[in-house]
């Protein structure tokens, strides 16, 4: 592959210095380079699950003890979370001491970002699941949002609220099972905010991602829960948000009521919008393909309108997980650890039915018709993308390998557009 010299990569990057939104992806006129930079640093062990702008700093999370920079000369201690510089790649010397993975991450007001994910302290101080700190390393003693147990698997930070999704079930003692919305200082919990989420039957509420639509209207999330508010809601639902509580809309599909292989509370892992807010693609694991199925897919939903909704399309990879996704508008981007795309007739390997196209780990797909593009980077598959971060000039890459684009890239990489 073509090698970027550094010089092109802060041309490259040189509009990444806002920090992300805190909903939904930016749009993008086109798609992305297949060649992804040479400047990004390297995750040595683990797993990337998360990654945050804040200001012109990338911020890494997951499960990992050392980090290296781009040339992999220098290495660096680094406990589950990490950051380095947008115009260099150089390893910044943010280095909070965290004591558990870091599976969530949203940039925050005045250079803070905040943390969710399964630790117990920062800075040696009690923090269960959720923290703010300072992006010189420091923890902000005034944010106080504590789980009572479990962990935090998605965070969002929109205007006054922080908003908090996983397997906890209260928040400094408040009863919320699942999802919760806290002040985005103090922590408090927003005790008019409640989704009112159950799951009859299954050994616990999960929220195991959301997302906020870019008007700050809708929430959409998704995992192992089957009622929000005592009516029906097999794996997601959708509120409105935009007033003082979580109103629950008249939004549904059974599409995901048909179960996968037997063992899954639930087969739903991320869900984001489009930049306009007009519809969201969900990406699933499930192990069972089938054609009738949403099983190892994706799905796109059309956000308006009432009542029933039944996917506009949906993406099959013939029996591979799929746990990522990025809505630019040119594409959608989907992460895993699939061999193929196109593949509704497959069942761990190639289908009998014509179309199926190889895509190792990484894929594109258009948004109009869910049909894959022809843009194939190839990464080595491991278990799979966990997150996607877009940029104003790119497409980051956090996952659990260090092969990407035919090239060395331990766990971090960015294809610039």
């Amino acid at each position: 592959m073509r090698r970027r010299p550094l010089a092109a990569a802060l041309i490259v990057v040189a509009a990444v210095a806002c920090a992300q939104p805190a909903h939904a992806d930016l749009a993008q006129a086109t798609i992305v380079s297949a060649d992804p930079v040479d400047w990004t640093p390297h995750v040595l062990d683990g797993t990337v699950w998360t990654m945050a702008v804040v200001g012109d700093t990338m911020v890494v999370g997951g499960t990992f003890n050392r980090v290296a920079d781009s040339t992999r000369r220098n290495t660096y201690a680094r406990k589950n979370i990490f950051a380095f510089n947008l115009t260099n790649g150089e390893v910044e010397p943010f280095a909070p001491a965290v004591d558990g993975p870091v599976y969530a991450l949203a940039a925050g007001a005045g250079d803070t970002v905040y943390l969710g994910g399964a630790f117990k302290t920062v800075d040696g101080t009690p923090e269960r699941g959720l923290a703010r700190v300072w992006m010189t390393g420091q923890r902000v003693p005034t944010f106080n949002a504590d789980i009572n147990w479990g962990d935090v698997r998605a965070l969002e930070n929109k205007g006054n609220f922080v908003y908090a999704g996983g397997t906890f079930s209260a928040i400094n003692g408040v009863h919320r099972d699942a999802l919760a919305r806290m002040n985005a200082v103090t922590g408090a919990v927003d005790t008019g905010f409640d989704a009112k989420l159950t799951a009859p039957g299954l050994a616990r509420t999960r929220v195991e991602h959301f997302d906020i639509s870019p008007d700050g209207s809708k929430l959409v999330a998704i995992g192992a829960l089957l009622k929000a508010g005592g009516y029906d809601r097999t794996q997601i639902a959708m509120f409105d948000v935009s007033g003082p509580t979580a109103a629950l809309t008249s939004w549904y599909t059974d599409a995901y009521v048909p179960q996968c292989m037997k063992g899954f509370d639930t087969y739903l892992r991320q869900v984001k919008f489009s930049p306009d807010g007009s519809y969201f693609v969900v990406a699933a694991t499930g192990r069972a393909s089938s054609p009738s199925r949403l099983c190892d897919s994706a799905a796109r939903f059309e956000t308006g309108g009432p009542g029933r909704h039944n996917p506009t399309w949906v993406q099959h990879t013939g029996g591979d997980s799929l746990y990522a996704v990025a809505v630019t508008g040119a594409a959608v981007y989907l992460g895993g650890h699939q061999r193929y795309l196109d593949n509704p007739y497959g069942s761990d390997a190639k289908g009998p039915g014509p179309g199926a196209v190889s895509r190792p780990g990484i894929g594109a797909v258009s948004p109009i018709t869910g049909r894959a593009l022809a843009w194939n980077p190839t990464r080595s598959r491991g278990v799979g993308v966990r997150t996607f971060v877009v940029t104003p000039r790119g497409l980051f890459v956090g996952s659990d390998t260090d092969q990407l684009g035919h090239e060395y890239h331990g766990r971090v990489g960015m294809f610039p557009l």
